[in-house]
């Protein structure tokens, strides 16, 4: 009876914890860091202000928390996708999968768009000190270089870096800005149609006349 009793409080810990992270999410996709009451979150979540600091100790440390977890689902959702292709992938195979998560996000609206426009602001401005997502990083960047020299052999990979990087940019100002709102009330076939050409344009750079 008593383990009962345990694991019926840790499930609902879990629960009031898991509501808490949604709630946060929720509140940083529409408005950022500065825009967070705890109030707010707590209320959204249907449980007391003492739960915060009883599950993560401050607000901070919360919104921190819901941000960390936003970016892994990302960063878990590109390695996927861009793991996917290989050698001989096209430069728009490569948008596509660049892309993909965003687009699905955009499709489907609700949390999974949520996660897009907090990992947006992520973008905007990094966070310090969380060195466990170094390797995830690093994993999409080298699985997206790995494509883009083979498909742009002459571009040194400072170069090719740097177009990621924009790509990356495009996306996130996108999550953000009223077209990407526009681009939402569309399918995800129109989305993709939309959007790859344009993801692939910043991978490709500029080319010269010949």
């Amino acid at each position: 009876m008593r383990a009962e009793k345990a694991d019926l409080r840790r499930e609902a810990g879990q629960r009031t914890r898991g509501g808490l992270l949604a709630a946060a999410l929720d509140v940083l996709a529409q408005r950022g860091q500065d825009g967070v009451t705890l109030r707010e979150i707590t209320d959204s979540a249907g449980v007391n202000v003492a739960s915060v600091s009883y599950h993560f100790g401050s607000l901070k440390a919360l919104c921190d928390a819901a941000i960390e977890q936003a970016l892994e689902q990302y960063l878990d959702a590109q390695i996927t996708e861009l793991g996917s292709l290989d050698s001989t992938a096209t430069l728009s195979e490569l948008a596509a999968a660049f892309a993909r998560p965003m687009m699905r996000a955009l499709a489907a609206g609700g949390q999974d768009l949520a996660v897009m426009r907090t990992v947006a602001r992520v973008g905007i401005d990094p966070p310090q000190g969380w060195e466990r997502l170094t390797g995830k990083f690093e994993q999409t960047r080298r699985d997206a270089l790995r494509v883009l020299s083979a498909c742009l052999p002459e571009v040194d990979e400072q170069e090719l870096v740097f177009r990621t990087r924009c790509a990356a940019s495009l996306l996130n100002w996108l999550a953000l800005a009223p077209l990407g709102g526009e681009l939402a009330a569309k399918g995800s076939g129109e989305i993709e149609r939309l959007l790859v050409p344009v993801v692939a344009g910043a991978l490709r750079g500029h080319t010269h006349a010949n």
